[in-house]
């Protein structure tokens, strides 16, 4: 018979397997960040930046307050330790990761390599390779100013510069050496990366097979479709074939969860092995809207009842909880959201909006208080105000004794 899975359990065993059962460390060094990105295996880049660049939130909400610059230093160095890849969008994997989506770049570049644009700007491609290999890594902007000035280029414009050096990029050969600020430093592969990363080729279906199967220890317990979307697989027949040979060796075990269905069915799904089965989860955290605990928003809904939606690009007047609110997490579930804003020039954490999501605990108020002083503390911010917007605004405010702001909509509860 399958096993049965209550949802509670389902959710504390998810968070357990992205590490929110364990205490936060006393001090966050280069190890603590090191075994959570391991554990995580991917961390998603994104580049808004209205409280904190998205990449540097998943580490601040397992290990609490750290030096970003660790991060870098693993990420954004000459050799990097993690490596920019199209690998679920944009994202920081692991160097000795780079070999098992080289099956992925392998499917852009036959998307990318021959298209229209492609076929009319062989020679800027070539001509982009060859200035990478004759200077280095370099910026965009080093590069366009070359190709405008007609001394070494012919006269390229920024739009085929940046599209040339992103598609490289994409098929594996150009790498990200380090950033300014946000802005990419593009390199030759082989000048970021070792040659046993660039040597070793992983057949396509193995290498689903193992993405599959690491996906499966990251979630815990999950369906075909989260597995596949943590490295955005489409090819669903190889995920199917993964699961079923991780079935067979006895890695995964079918379950099902209570309250999951597809088409009125139960869903099927798969509990990996050596997942935690924790009785309690008390964790505090905010989450990046690219949180592998959210960033699939079926899953979310499954795990949580959770109905999430990003709302940048929503015309302000239509917005319901703001334009980039972070779901927050106490216990073992999501019990509101907050719309932050960081105002360095004021030196001001702003709470724009604050919602409770249903069923949220007593004592949220506090936990969310103190996980906000935290965060303040750790983007170097001095104090704190919350608009009047939101049905938890009020008792944020009143547990943090914060200051009150207007919202810049004029939004009030």
């Amino acid at each position: 018979m399958t096993m049965t899975v209550s949802r509670a359990e389902a959710r504390r065993i998810a968070l357990a397997a992205q590490g929110f059962a364990r205490p936060r460390p006393e001090a966050v060094g280069t190890r603590q960040i090191s075994a959570a990105l391991h554990r995580m295996r991917i961390l998603q880049i994104d580049s808004v930046n209205v409280f904190a660049r998205s990449h540097y939130m998943p580490l601040f909400a397992r290990l609490g307050a750290y030096d970003t610059e660790l991060l870098d230093r693993l990420a954004f160095s000459r050799r990097p330790k993690w490596v920019e890849s199209w690998a679920h969008v944009a994202s920081l994997v692991s160097v000795d990761d780079w070999p098992l989506l080289h099956f992925r770049r392998d499917d852009l570049r036959r998307k990318y390599g021959h298209d229209a644009w492609a076929e009319a700007n062989q020679p800027l491609l070539q001509w982009l390779r060859d200035e990478l290999a004759a200077r280095g890594p370099l910026r965009p902007a080093e590069i366009d100013h070359d190709a405008r000035s007609g001394s070494r280029g012919p006269w390229w414009g920024w739009d085929d510069v940046k599209n040339g050096l992103e598609r490289l990029w994409l098929f594996g050969d150009v790498a990200i050496s380090g950033r300014r600020g946000f802005e990419r430093r593009y390199a030759l592969a082989s000048d970021v990366l070792p040659a046993s990363a660039l040597e070793t080729t992983v057949p396509r279906a193995e290498a689903i097979s193992e993405l599959t199967r690491r996906a499966a220890v990251a979630y815990g317990v999950a369906t075909a479709s989260d597995l596949a979307d943590y490295w955005r697989i489409r090819d669903r027949p190889a995920v199917l074939a993964g699961i079923r040979q991780l079935v067979d060796a006895g890695e995964l075990v079918p379950v099902e969860v209570e309250g999951w269905q597809i088409a009125g069915r139960p869903a099927r799904a798969w509990l990996h092995r050596d997942a935690a089965h924790p009785r309690r989860v008390d964790a505090a955290a905010l989450l990046t809207p690219f949180d592998p605990v959210v960033w699939f928003r079926d899953r979310a809904e499954r795990l949580f009842d959770f109905d999430y939606r990003i709302e940048i690009y929503t015309p302000a007047p239509r917005r319901r909880f703001g334009y980039y609110s972070l779901p927050v997490l106490v216990g073992d579930d999501i019990v509101g959201r907050l719309d932050l804003k960081a105002d360095r020039a004021s030196s001001v954490l702003r709470v724009q909006s604050a919602w409770w999501e249903a069923g949220a605990p007593s004592d949220a108020a506090d936990r969310i208080a103190a996980e906000l002083l935290t965060a303040a503390r750790w983007q170097g911010l001095d104090r704190i105000t919350v608009a009047r917007w939101g049905d938890a605004s009020d008792a944020i405010a009143g547990a943090l004794a914060a200051e009150r702001h207007d919202h810049p909509d004029g939004r009030v509860n």
